[in-house]
């Protein structure tokens, strides 16, 4: 008797279904603070390339003298 193969998009489902099982889930408190710790290092990064930006554009119009 020869065995079947197989299919090669089943065995990718049944694998991740049994990675997915391993996966220690936050709770719905950690995953609200982690959310939180996440926006606000947005808004300060957002921030301070925004500073930097505009520090860059008033030296590049120093220097090519458009001030």
């Amino acid at each position: 008797m020869t065995e079947k193969k197989e299919n090669a998009v089943v065995r990718f489902y049944r694998e991740t279904v049994g990675e997915l099982r391993k996966v220690s889930w936050p709770t719905r408190q950690e995953a609200f603070s982690l959310t939180r710790v996440v926006l606000g290092v947005l808004v300060v990064m957002a921030l301070f390339l925004g500073l930097v930006d505009w520090i860059g554009i008033r030296l590049m119009e120093f220097a090519l003298g458009s001030a």
